[in-house]
């Protein structure tokens, strides 16, 4: 049943991946249209995390940020299935670092980094990066369920000299990396809400004390690799800009937390400056405290 649904899906999502990108953004027009309106997909629990997130603003403003959330998460789900056959010259063009002469300067320092992003404006095109650098690209995920599409996800990112690695298989993926002595940039996507038996560290983040994801800290630490966050934002539609914000070097004598609390304050500034683009779908807050 998995490839039967792979080998009918594969054929529409190439057709989607090759419209020209101003017919693409108006099917993607069209999909907001049955995701929002018709489907009402997981609307409750976005109007649920923009209520708690943001209460300072009023219903009809969150409303707004409501709608234009969801033109942006088509966007970029489309974007996504654009990769498969976006060529590198395009994505270079449409996916911009501001500074990476910084990320240069890390790589001169001969440790490998962690990179520290959120799911906000486009995480996926930050695969591009990989054409920029001399480390290897490794990108920390979830697995997917359906293999066939799992097979797919790996083989697009490999255009980009991009791998990835299960979360399950990450520490003895880096203990081997380093044992080689081979230099990488792993990035790292850290706030979702953990489980709560995996919970070591709570924290405000949007005003609301939740659990959060220390793990990024913690191999940085166990590893002593340096730390990085890229801020990502969204210029206009189809185009990102890309900055990379220094968060630590020597790690092991940044006192526990640290990097993990800044880390927040940094999305929180992302979100703040533009709401639209937080993937507010998630249930980020649903283990909050009272």
């Amino acid at each position: 049943m998995q490839f039967l649904i792979f080998i009918i899906s594969f054929p529409i999502l190439w057709i989607i991946s090759i419209l020209p990108f101003r017919v693409f953004y108006w099917f993607s027009d069209f999909v907001y249209v049955l995701v929002y309106h018709v489907v009402g997909y997981r609307k409750k629990m976005v109007r649920y995390n923009l209520s708690i997130a943001l209460p300072h603003l009023s219903e009809e403003e969150r409303l707004q940020i409501e709608k234009k959330f969801y033109h942006h998460l088509c966007d970029m789900f489309l974007e996504m299935i654009k990769t498969m056959s976006i060529s590198a010259e395009e994505m270079n063009k449409r996916f911009t670092i501001t500074n990476i002469d910084l990320i240069k300067e890390y790589e001169d320092k001969g440790k490998s980094v962690i990179l520290l992003a959120s799911h906000y404006a486009s995480w996926e095109w930050l695969i591009s990066i990989n054409s920029h650098i001399k480390f290897k690209g490794i990108g920390v995920y979830k697995k997917i369920a359906n293999p066939y599409f799992d097979r797919l996800v790996r083989k697009i990112r490999a255009k980009y000299d991009a791998e990835l690695v299960t979360t399950f298989n990450t520490i003895p993926f880096i203990t081997e990396n380093e044992s080689k002595g081979v230099l990488t940039l792993y990035c790292l996507a850290s706030d979702q809400s953990p489980k709560l038996n995996r919970a070591f560290h709570w924290q405000k983040f949007m005003g609301i004390e939740v659990p959060v994801h220390t793990g990024a800290e913690m191999l940085a630490k166990r590893y002593d690799l340096n730390v990085l966050f890229v801020d990502v934002q969204k210029v206009r539609r189809g185009y990102y800009e890309a900055t990379f914000v220094p968060m630590g070097e020597n790690v092991k004598k940044i006192p526990d937390f640290e990097i993990t609390d800044a880390y927040l304050k940094l999305v929180e500034k992302q979100i703040l400056g533009a709401p639209e683009y937080y993937f507010w779908t998630h249930k980020r807050w649903k283990h909050r405290k009272s």
